[in-house]
């Protein structure tokens, strides 16, 4: 989608800046609900975590776009002018057609499955999403972060989990935070979606993430059936161990920083997932993977979606398939957004080798077999750090 499809977003509203800037210094979550609103929510019990509240990175911006708190300033061997050189020729990360895989052409499953070993990361075009439909969700995205203030902290996190709007992963007072915002949601199943963090105001917001999570699920079943072929077992084989599988949404925003080469947008991570599905803009660069121990861009195609695979993914393969670090960054100039789709198994599923991809000779067993639910809640209780997480999952005499 071209700069013409990508709506502009305000810093803010005249109209309620006053009340805004008062409410700046107070804390996301439960002080800008209701007494009644957060008994409601402790009855409801953990999620797959909880994140501590911070402030807006968005309204920051708008009130003083010169300013960037320590907070978010990174020590010198985080910060991106600092974390390596690329190489004059930077390597592409594969495209992969995606209506020819679909259609089961060989040598298309071939580029899949080296895409998968080599880099962790492809981009698909020929996918079937719409560029209108592209349009609209960039939009909807764009239409919340483009409300007030006030508007969007009526779908801040509460306290006892990650859904709504703000930050995740903030554990302790002292950790270096994102220069983003986010809204958290999940879509698939229905009945788990927890309407009063979406927000309906936005015009077309349901119905723009409906249809769009409808085609990703398409999507995500696809190579899922073809990488369940790249395991050796039958293509619904990895579908049906995933069971009862999840869909969730993360809507990024990234504000334009005055010290770009001093923060990060998003922290160096592995996904915790079986694959994500991530929209970024057409135009503006920012998410880069770590190969080969050099952080390289990601560089955006017009309307391709971009494919990672996760630590689920990793276990179940028996770490033929690994999850890659990546990370966000941000620009002087211009606002981003990003949608990264998560597929998630069911909570209640294993994840750990499948016997396919266990040989005692070649690949012997180097992952443990856990619930799902465990994993994910290890995962939302640490800062986002590398890939940290897979190490819960690994056998005692593996690295």
């Amino acid at each position: 989608m071209s700069m013409n499809f990508h709506i502009k977003l305000r810093e803010g509203n005249k109209l309620n800046n006053r009340s805004e800037d008062m409410e700046l210094g107070m804390e996301n979550g439960a002080s800008y609900k209701e007494q009644e609103e957060e008994e409601e929510e402790e009855e409801e019990g953990l999620g797959w975590g909880k994140s501590l509240p911070v402030q807006s990175v968005q309204e920051l911006v708008r009130r003083d776009p010169s300013s960037v708190p320590e907070r978010y300033i990174r020590d010198h061997a985080e910060r991106p002018k600092d974390r390596g050189v690329v190489s004059a020729i930077t390597p592409d990360i594969p495209v992969i057609d995606f209506s020819l895989l679909s259609g089961g052409h060989e040598d298309e499953r071939k580029r899949l499955d080296l895409a998968c070993k080599e880099w962790g990361f492809f981009q698909i075009i020929n996918h079937g999403v719409e560029e209108d439909l592209l349009c609209r969700i960039r939009k909807a995205m764009g239409g919340f972060f483009n409300l007030s203030y006030v508007e969007k902290k009526k779908y801040a996190m509460a306290p006892n989990d990650v859904h709504g709007y703000g930050q995740i992963f903030v554990v302790s007072e002292e950790q270096k935070l994102d220069w983003s915002d986010l809204l958290y949601i999940i879509v698939e199943p229905t009945e788990q979606r927890r309407m009063k963090y979406w927000p309906i105001i936005v015009p077309d917001f349901k119905d723009a993430v409906d249809m769009y999570s409808t085609k990703i699920k398409r999507i995500a079943e696809e190579l899922l059936g073809n990488i369940s072929l790249l395991m050796n077992m039958k293509r619904d084989e990895l579908l049906a161990m995933h069971g009862t599988w999840k869909l969730s949404m993360r809507m990024n925003y990234y504000p334009p920083c005055s010290r770009p080469d001093d923060v990060l947008g998003v922290s160096p991570h592995s996904d915790g997932s079986s694959i994500t599905i991530l929209l970024q803009e057409d135009d503006i660069p920012g998410l880069q993977i770590k190969y080969k121990g050099e952080w390289i861009p990601v560089k955006p195609i017009p309307n391709a979606l971009v494919i990672n695979i996760g630590d689920s993914l990793e276990a179940l393969s028996n770490g033929m398939y690994e999850s890659i670090e990546h990370r966000a960054l941000t620009n002087k100039d211009s606002a981003r957004m990003s949608l990264a789709t998560f597929v998630n198994p069911d909570e209640n599923a294993d994840i750990g080798p499948v016997d396919q991809m266990i040989d005692e000779i070649h690949r012997p067993r180097m992952y443990k077999t856990v619930k799902n639910i465990d994993f994910l809640r290890h995962f939302f209780s640490k800062k986002l750090e590398g890939k940290t997480s897979t190490h819960v999952l690994k056998l005692d005499n593996t690295e």
